[in-house]
């Protein structure tokens, strides 16, 4: 049995007094589980340890159906694991099979409000305000409390860009789980400190303009004031650029301009810009 006091053992004596009673003060989370199960065995660790992570804002319940089949057949159990969340005493959410953690992650956050879900809402409204350090302070509690929450630890990264630390904020990125890192924010993230560390080694970004102008064929130039330019968040003067180099060379650098873009799309996430960059990209391709 688990040491943690967010984890308990359930049958059918206790059901009652630890999944309903319990449920009316906190969601009650009854993970349906067997010996033989191999995809129940992938899961009970994500459970824990966000049980644990999650500090008692919910209970995990363990329900054994090999030795509980009552339970099993009265909550409509067909498949393993099935888990269901229950609220004031009545099951309102579930899942079947073994979600990877950031889905059980979202899965939680559909039904339980955390203070790092707070802290991080008043964080960007102090970055849109320009308050960079209280935006900061605010996005470092929250991640103390969620460090392997994609979309706080990308925020955070961002912040810390723009104070120029971007080899702490690049292996807060790279200490993320998988799954997590691969979201499109911290993608994103880690693209624009990529940008970032490229620009380092290159001229001046007016140095750059200024030798495109005079040398408008040069691939070469405009592919670093392209890297500039991402550097700086500019990012449509940057498209531009690697759109023409497209329409000029496909092969330039292996395709760099349009692997570039692609890392481009997911540093911009969901903004619109991206459809039409990306329709006018596949018009240079095919």
């Amino acid at each position: 049995m688990s040491q943690s006091p967010y984890i308990v053992e359930v049958d059918s004596s206790n059901f009652t007094d630890v999944v309903l009673q319990e449920s009316m003060a906190r969601p009650v989370l009854v993970d349906f589980w067997a010996d033989w199960c191999n995809p129940c065995q992938m899961l009970m660790p994500i459970l824990a340890r966000l049980a644990d992570e999650y500090q008692g804002q919910f209970l995990l319940a363990k329900v054994n159906t090999d030795a509980n089949q009552d339970l099993a057949m009265q909550y409509g159990v067909r498949s393993l694991p099935t888990v269901k969340l229950f609220k004031n005493g009545q099951p309102v959410d579930e899942f079947m099979g073994a979600l990877p953690e950031s889905a059980v992650r979202e899965f939680l956050d559909r039904h339980i409000e955390r203070e790092s879900t707070r802290l991080h809402a008043e964080a960007l409204v102090a970055q849109h305000q320009g308050d960079l350090a209280t935006a900061r302070r605010l996005l470092e509690e929250a991640h103390a409390m969620e460090p392997r929450n994609g979309e706080i630890t990308a925020d955070l990264a961002a912040v810390l860009t723009e104070d120029g630390e971007f080899e702490k904020a690049e292996s807060l990125l790279n200490a993320l789980p998988p799954d997590e890192r691969g979201k499109p924010k911290p993608a994103g993230m880690l693209a624009r400190l990529e940008f970032a560390r490229q620009a380092r080694e290159l001229p001046s970004d007016a140095e750059l303009e200024e030798k495109l102008r005079d040398d408008p064929d040069n691939l070469d130039l405009r592919y670093q004031f392209a890297i500039s330019r991402l550097a700086l968040g500019d990012y449509d003067t940057a498209v531009e650029q690697l759109l023409a180099i497209m329409a000029k060379d496909r092969s330039y650098k292996d395709d760099a301009a349009r692997k570039t873009l692609l890392k481009v799309f997911d540093l911009l996430g969901d903004d619109p810009r991206v459809d039409q960059y990306r329709r006018r990209m596949f018009n240079l391709m095919y």
